[in-house]
């Protein structure tokens, strides 16, 4: 966990320091639930969810584009426009919906457990202090509650990608009827494993969230300091939308190689032997250029997603907490 108070014993020189013990673990693990509020749970997951089903179609096509590697049984596509047009006209909006139910569930939980557990961890870092926590000490706990969260939600991305590159073209990887559907068949088949393909790579992508986070947070307390306001005071719908738009564009651009590494692993019609393997073989045929294939409609997709999201979030958590 990132640095806290002292809960230990305290010496009459120096500053208070922690026993490394099961005992001052299982305080230190008590102390960060005590910070634990439902309210950031469902404000994180209303966010998450009605972003991705205003934006879902642009996610579908990142990730055909992320793993357009040449592969035969890939339909070919010139452009965003091209691909949302061929999957229409071949599917309709079920199809430009392919992969909806699990990425509503991922992205609903995922932003719910990161907030929850941001947040906990957060609160334990800054108790019984004064001061603001420093840009450091947000990307720490940051970084902790993407792991957290990775942990739990890996699964339910992995057959997200799964589901959306099923091609209306190649009829033999229509393989699943939907999400439960996939979790059950990648379990069978390919046990634990299978449900967290992409886990390594994804644990560097706690990277991205950690940085857009603290990003957000020094944004905020920066615009709040030049408003000479508290860093907590209730901001407008614009100001929340510039700044995690901002942040989120900040950490796209710093940490989007990864994302191209985590979906080809997660992808079923190509196998690799590791995370080595996906970078070598991109490199080797496709150059620098290949670890950023679909970043463009990412952009535009996680940009507006981001900012829906925060929107939402900064709001019905303020509702709940108000509340109650």
């Amino acid at each position: 966990m990132s640095s806290a108070p002292n809960h230990g014993t305290v010496t009459e020189t120096g500053p208070p320091r922690k026993r490394v013990s099961a005992v001052s673990v299982a305080g230190s693990v008590q102390q960060v639930f005590s910070h634990v509020k439902v309210e950031n749970l469902v404000a994180g997951l209303s966010g998450g969810v009605v972003s991705t089903l205003v934006l879902h179609p642009l996610d579908l096509v990142k990730i055909r584009f992320a793993v357009s590697d040449g592969l035969e049984l890939r339909p070919k596509y010139s452009g965003m426009l091209h691909c949302m047009k061929s999957v229409w006209h071949q599917e309709g909006l079920r199809g430009l919906y392919q992969g909806v139910t699990p990425n509503v569930w991922g992205a609903g939980a995922s932003w719910g457990f990161y907030f929850f557990f941001y947040n906990a961890i957060k609160g334990y870092t800054k108790e019984g202090r004064q001061d603001e926590l420093s840009a450091g000490e947000h990307l720490v706990s940051a970084a902790e509650a993407g792991i957290l969260t990775l942990i739990i939600t890996n699964p339910i991305w992995v057959t997200k990608t799964q589901i959306v590159l099923q091609y209306n073209s190649d009829q033999t990887s229509k393989q699943y009827k939907g999400m439960v559907d996939a979790l059950v068949k990648i379990y069978r088949n390919e046990g634990v494993p299978g449900l967290y393909r992409g886990f390594v790579p994804g644990l560097f992508g706690t990277s991205h969230g950690a940085l857009q986070f603290m990003a957000y947070e020094e944004l905020k307390r920066t615009y709040s300091k030049y408003k000479n306001v508290p860093t907590d005071t209730k901001l407008n719908t614009l100001e929340y939308i510039t700044m995690a738009a901002l942040s989120k564009l900040f950490a796209v651009a710093t940490t989007y190689p990864y994302q191209v590494v985590r979906v080809r692993l997660q992808d079923q019609h190509n196998k690799y032997n590791g995370v080595v393997d996906v970078m070598s073989r991109t490199w080797r045929n496709e150059g620098a250029k290949g670890f950023y294939k679909g970043i463009v409609p990412n952009l535009i997709r996680v940009t507006p997603a981001c900012c829906i999201t925060f929107v939402v979030y900064e709001n019905v958590s303020r509702f709940l907490l108000g509340t109650k």
